[in-house]
């Protein structure tokens, strides 16, 4: 027997039960009977509802909730369909619970025909619209400043660079070294405005059926040529995967900025990325400005072991000019959550010591005659 296989199969510690794991979870867990009721509550069921486990269980979820919460119906779809359903930012709105947001996951149990585990994480009312809209507002932002350098900047920029130029003509030789300083500066800055130009909108992206893993191979072999020569790569790949609906380039962009941030993350000594992709069903967004909600079954991630990222800057990752760097810019997470964004797509992590993870969903190319290698 594997040593693995050993520990695996090592009995718990006397009073560690399957109950006393659930009750350490901040995230509100549920077991839902056929008929709505509940038969286990966790110590954040409790907190949420405002009422113990001994209430709680025996209750059926429609004295605790309105008959039209959108929760009966992802409980319906996850049991009929006997899939792990997930939805983000759903409103719960009853004298019980007051306003809360949360995201949802309802899972089938498949030793029990109809019953479910409902697991809930509550959003801040802040955050209704979802996280993913307020990277794309902050990306807007940059939008908006880069047309606004591009024309406010830029070419008061080329009147400076052409008149120094002039002047350079006529000045002695050991004033030179001041007018090729004056037309490097402004070089300088038009190179930075370019590099803020690729926010702008003015070029809408075509998008088309995209192998997510070719793409991944791409950037693993420019890591791998240049500035992540000497970090270990693993790669986890669904194979079956079906086509993303993207643009090839953009997407190259997104997740060579994240493999890059992490190859500048991992340690010197043992650094390690691990690339995944998987398909998660049930995953839904919301589309704003109507009812509809986009399907985001693809989910790419980027995995590091460096030491994390900070507690403070955790907030406005995705914010521009926000980074660790001495030297960066704090535009490359900026540029990733506009163009995942502009695919309709949610970009999150999580991050810990020795364990960053940049996760990206996606939706698929729909009506394909079946999954891409």
């Amino acid at each position: 027997m594997s040593k693995k296989l050993a520990f695996l199969r090592k009995k718990p510690p006397a009073g560690v039960d399957a109950a006393t794991v659930l009750n350490a979870l901040m995230t509100v867990v549920l077991v839902i009977d056929e008929e709505t009721v509940i038969r286990f509550a966790n110590a954040a069921a409790e907190a949420f509802f405002e009422s113990s486990a001994h209430n709680l269980c025996g209750t059926s979820l429609k004295e605790l909730l309105p008959g039209d919460s959108p929760l009966f119906a992802l409980m319906n779809q996850a049991s009929s369909g006997h899939s792990i359903v997930s939805e983000y930012a759903v409103n719960f709105d009853s004298p019980r619970t007051g306003n809360r947001v949360m995201n949802i996951q309802v899972t089938p149990l498949v030793e029990t025909e109809g019953w479910v585990t409902l697991s809930m994480q509550e959003q801040s009312i802040a955050l209704k619209i979802g996280a993913q809209l307020t990277h794309r507002s902050s990306a807007r932002s940059v939008s908006a400043m880069a047309a606004i350098l591009a024309h406010e900047v830029k070419n008061p920029l080329s009147g400076i660079r052409g008149a120094a130029q002039l002047l350079e003509q006529s000045c002695p030789v050991e004033d030179r070294t001041l007018t090729q300083l004056i037309c490097d500066e402004a070089d300088r800055i038009v190179a930075l405005v370019d590099r803020m130009e690729v926010f702008s909108d003015k070029h809408p992206l075509e998008f088309g059926p995209v192998n997510i893993h070719r793409v991944l191979e791409h950037v693993r072999r420019v890591a791998e040529a240049g500035f992540a020569r000497n970090i270990r790569f693993l790669e986890h790949y669904d194979p079956s995967l079906p086509n993303v609906l993207g643009n090839r380039d953009q997407l190259i962009q997104v997740f060579l900025n994240l493999v890059k941030n992490a190859a500048e993350a991992v340690p010197d000594e043992g650094g390690e990325i691990v690339l995944s992709t998987a398909f998660q069903h049930g995953v839904r967004l919301a589309v704003p400005g109507n009812d509809s909600r986009m399907h985001l079954p693809l989910v790419v991630t980027v995995q590091d072991n460096g030491e994390g990222i900070p507690e403070d800057l955790r907030p406005h990752l995705f914010d521009p000019f926000v980074t660790t760097k001495s030297s960066g810019s704090g535009l490359g997470l900026a540029l990733v959550a506009k163009i995942i964004g502009d695919h309709g797509g949610i970009v999150e992590f999580d991050s810990q010591p020795r364990r960053t993870v940049f996760r990206v969903m996606l939706p698929i190319v729909q009506n394909e005659s079946g999954p891409k290698s």
